[in-house]
């Protein structure tokens, strides 16, 4: 993970850390039929290094970057169990694309997101002021408002991959609670430069690393 991700995660766990001592037990963790909102503020973190390649498929000594975004999000969960939930995030991040390689790093193209991401969780525990849970399901990569940059033109392709969660609600006082969340998602897009001139198979694998505040209703 990159240091940002750590620096998110530990500031996340600090929080936490702070928070404990002065819960009150009136939070009680959702249960069935409940539904927890949460918002958030998301680092997407991809962790892509793929070569860039001609269209015949000689290499060119050049990688695909994506750089990170920070941005809120929400996340939708409904409790069908006590046990069991489905979670849906929303939210869309700016990445960067650069091509890099020996003494080459320049921009050649910026691009809206709109990753949803669904899951399935499962919670152990229904009791005290801490409901951890662990998660997977699957995420579309929906691109838009695409800006190519420094004389090149860049076509990314849409789709669908899987995502794998970990997590944990810990109680404030009434309905509120904190929450911390890590994702994985791994998502392959092929990526046309130039028309087609250079092409890069590109997985784009991000890390989601979010902290928030939920309620539940």
């Amino acid at each position: 993970m990159t240091l940002k991700i750590a620096s998110l995660a530990a500031l996340g766990v600090l929080a936490l850390a702070g928070t404990v001592q002065a819960q009150e037990q009136a939070w009680q963790a959702p249960r069935a039929g409940d539904w927890l909102v949460t918002g958030r503020i998301t680092d997407v973190a991809p962790t892509t290094d793929d070569a860039i390649v001609t269209a015949a498929g000689a290499a060119t000594g050049l990688a695909v970057d994506v750089g990170d975004s920070i941005m809120p999000t929400l996340g939708f969960t409904y409790f069908l169990t006590d046990h069991w939930a489905v979670e849906a995030i929303l939210g869309t991040t700016r990445h960067e694309i650069r091509a890099q390689g020996g003494a080459t790093d320049v921009a050649v193209h910026e691009t809206w997101v709109l990753p949803p991401v669904v899951t399935v969780q499962y919670r152990p525990l229904t009791g005290g002021n801490f409901s951890p849970y662990v998660g997977a399901g699957v995420n579309a990569m929906l691109f838009y408002g695409g800006d190519d940059k420094n004389g090149f033109t860049v076509d990314l392709d849409d789709g669908f991959g899987y995502a794998a969660q970990i997590g944990a609600d810990i109680g404030l006082r009434g309905p509120w609670s904190l929450n911390v969340d890590v994702k994985k998602v791994w998502f392959n897009t092929d990526a046309e430069i130039n028309g087609g001139a250079l092409r890069s198979d590109v997985d784009l694998d991000p890390w989601v690393v979010s902290v928030g505040v939920g309620r539940t209703f």
